[in-house]
């Protein structure tokens, strides 16, 4: 089981209630599709017990302060590839959609990890698509985590 979640956006509560939801689950791994923000946020990422893969988005711009800061945690990128279970994901912001759909219709990816609109989509299909929606409920007044279990790539979403 892993955890998705995008756009934390400095929220500190909502990415404390997140990391707490993803150790109580005793998950393998989490996703992080973009928007950390600040390099003060890794504090929080650092009690997260299980992996964190992690991306920039559009609006970290203070890319060598987040590096530094989250060195220890995971290595960030601007796009991934991943294995997990022998699903191949990518992960990448989405800030132009076309890209994002190019990725999903290149058939090379089991499940595309995206954020960047805040708002919770899931698309079911030969190559699935999960957008997260956002931790921090900035834009939509929502605050979401996707839980994906990496046997049937079931899901689960959890409102914090």
């Amino acid at each position: 089981m892993i955890g998705i979640m995008s756009d934390t956006h400095d929220n500190i509560d909502a990415i404390r209630k997140a990391i707490k939801i993803f150790n109580d689950k005793n998950l393998d791994l989490v996703i992080h599709a973009g928007d950390l923000i600040s390099p003060f946020t890794a504090l929080e990422f650092q009690k997260l017990d299980p992996e964190l893969v992690a991306i920039y988005g559009n609006n970290d711009g203070e890319r060598e302060g987040l590096k530094s800061a989250f060195r220890e945690i995971c290595l960030l990128e601007d796009f991934k590839e991943i294995s997990v279970e022998g699903w191949k994901f990518s992960i990448i912001h989405g800030t132009n959609p076309a890209i994002v759909d190019s990725i999903r219709r290149s058939g090379k990816y089991d499940v595309v990890v995206r954020g960047h609109t805040h708002e919770l989509e899931i698309l079911n299909g030969k190559t699935m698509v999960i957008n997260p929606g956002e931790v921090c409920g900035y834009v939509s007044s929502k605050q979401t985590v996707v839980l994906l279990d990496t046997d049937d790539l079931s899901y689960e979403v959890i409102y914090l």
